[in-house]
């Protein structure tokens, strides 16, 4: 009993002391999406956009990126995305002008990657007009080679996620894209019989994703059919990559919108095999196809297995399908505290990640309704929504916690993209929301580095530069935790490219394990906590 009110008192105080502080204004970020609403209610002002953490100069410090979008007729105001630089003090310089990156297109998601293996990480950016492909050129000035690369997405591209699926030491890219939409076609719905009101997207035809193996030289060939991912049915909206059968080898979820879901299996050969419906993970639990937005991948149990994680419409609740390790994923949103919290919102951003350090995975979903009227005919459900933050408390339990992790996270918003990253380098990861047609917010989180923690960034050299698809493990008296390195996951957004492990209370890491795409595995030992370490495929670990 004694040790039972113990246990409770601990988590409590780490309770007490976590909280997400929004300093977007004092950081100088002063950002306004722009969904191009003028009242003709078009599919795609629902959609919002993406943002992405990255270190765009390569300095060690977190750069952000907000995608924005535009009117649909000029009106004399331009929109433009912005970039802002980190200054390592706390606070951010808009250096969009002259960046290559300032046109006026509606902007959706981003991807970042070093596709060439430079050292410089390059933009991948869906566009409803048609994607582009930017290059880094260093000191925050990047140069549109779309056209160059070959690259010729011009559907409807929602998320994308860098992965090497063919293990060649050369980033590929995989690209969501959701349905066949212009102003031409664009179909009268409504709520009431009366007015105009959005369209779903069961309305419209869906686009098969796409698949592009990296050439090298800055070239890249469609291989979509070749590798099976081309299927007509989808309306993808979210993209997580995965080793779910812990082979080696990179996976892919896809998350679709009123279509079943996809688990595209690696077979090792250059080609993919759907297995969503045998896997268990195609629909919900009542066997129809779900409204999915978001997802994330992660092991959020230390089980050594991936598990998923989707945002889904309201009144249809978040998806947490757990991997049983044979092939099957069973989802326990509703018999856990997730999908209770979670039935009447709509998720868009879904991502793990460990808030308070303390070495177990917690899960975040950004939320907001499409419909701005959606209240008149379902009175429990609103457009304004305020986000999900659920402290994983082991064994595979959750507790929704947003209420007591500060005022300022838990107001409503429409919110859209979701990403973490640590901007301020504390040890502990920061969220960075974007909004459908307002602002972004950046949240500090204040508190979670009373733990101790480890942070792990990958310089791949037989292997690509990111690291992507490398597996790292953590030992410390806090047990054996297991991430891998991954781009994509969240709705059309890009996190941080560093892995970060919680330790607890420990306060040094008895092992690390690394192994790498090219088939290179690494040992470390005895490690101090809190600090970040520069790990090098054929070097170790950097000074």
């Amino acid at each position: 009993m004694k040790l039972a009110l113990s246990l409770l008192a601990c988590y409590c105080a780490v309770q007490a002391q976590v909280a997400f502080t929004d300093i977007t204004a004092q950081a100088g970020i002063r950002f306004t999406h722009n969904a191009g609403k003028a009242g003709k209610k078009y599919l795609p002002e629902t959609m919002g956009a993406g943002c992405a953490f990255i270190d765009a100069d390569g300095d060690g410090w977190l750069d952000i990126l907000l995608i924005n979008s535009r009117d649909w007729t000029p009106r004399g105001r331009k929109s433009l995305p912005a970039l802002y630089r980190n200054n390592g003090k706390g606070a951010f310089v808009d250096v969009t002008i002259s960046s290559g990156l300032d046109i006026e297109r509606y902007g959706l998601g981003v991807a970042v990657g070093d596709y060439d293996n430079d050292g410089r990480d390059d933009l991948y950016i869906t566009y409803l007009e048609g994607d582009r492909l930017f290059h880094n050129e260093g000191n925050f000035k990047f140069r549109d080679v779309t056209d160059a690369a070959e690259i010729r997405n011009s559907g409807f591209g929602t998320s994308a996620a860098w992965l090497d699926y063919d293990r060649d030491g050369k980033i590929d890219l995989f690209v969501a894209n959701y349905v066949q939409w212009t102003q031409k076609n664009d179909l009268w719905c409504s709520l009431d019989g009366s007015t105009k009101s959005y369209c779903t997207p069961e309305s419209y035809k869906g686009i098969p994703a796409r698949l592009y193996r990296n050439l090298g030289g800055g070239r890249f060939a469609d291989v979509s059919q070749k590798a099976g991912v081309e299927i007509a049915n989808s309306k993808a909206l979210g993209i997580a990559v995965l080793d779910y059968d812990n082979d080696g080898w990179p996976d892919l979820f896809v998350a679709n919108d009123t279509q079943p879901n996809q688990l595209f299996h690696n077979l090792r050969n250059g080609a993919f095999k759907e297995e969503g419906m045998m896997a268990g993970v195609a629909f919900g639990e009542d066997g129809m196809a779900r409204g999915a937005m978001g997802v994330d991948a992660a092991d959020y149990d230390r089980s050594g297995r991936q598990h998923l994680a989707v945002g889904n419409f309201s009144n249809q609740m978040l998806g947490l399908y757990h991997n049983e390790g044979n092939g099957l994923f069973v989802d326990e949103a509703p018999r856990s505290a997730i999908g209770k919290a979670s039935l009447l919102t709509l998720a868009f951003g879904v991502l793990f990640f460990d808030y308070d350090l303390d070495g177990h995975l917690d899960l975040f979903a950004a939320n907001g309704h499409i419909e701005e009227e959606i209240g008149r005919v379902q009175p429990k459900v609103a457009f304004r929504q305020a986000p999900h933050l659920f402290r994983n408390l082991g064994r595979g339990r959750f507790e929704e916690v947003t209420s007591k992790a500060g005022h300022q996270l838990a107001r409503p918003i429409v919110a859209r993209g979701a990403v973490y990253g640590d901007y301020d380098r504390d040890g502990d990861p920061d969220l960075l929301i974007s909004t459908n047609n307002g602002p972004a917010y950046l949240l500090r989180n204040d508190g979670g580095n009373r733990n101790h923690w480890l942070r792990v960034r990958l310089h791949g050299v037989k292997s690509n530069r990111n690291g992507l698809g490398a597996t790292v493990q953590v030992e410390s008296a806090n047990g054996k935790q297991r991430q891998m390195m991954r781009s994509g996951s969240s709705y059309c957004s890009s996190s941080e490219l560093v892995l970060t492990f919680g330790l607890g209370a420990g306060t040094a890491v008895n092992a690390v394990e690394v192994s790498w795409p090219s088939g290179t595995k690494q040992s470390f030992t005895k490690l101090a906590a809190n600090q970040t370490v520069i790990i090098d495929e054929t070097k170790g670990i950097l000074p």
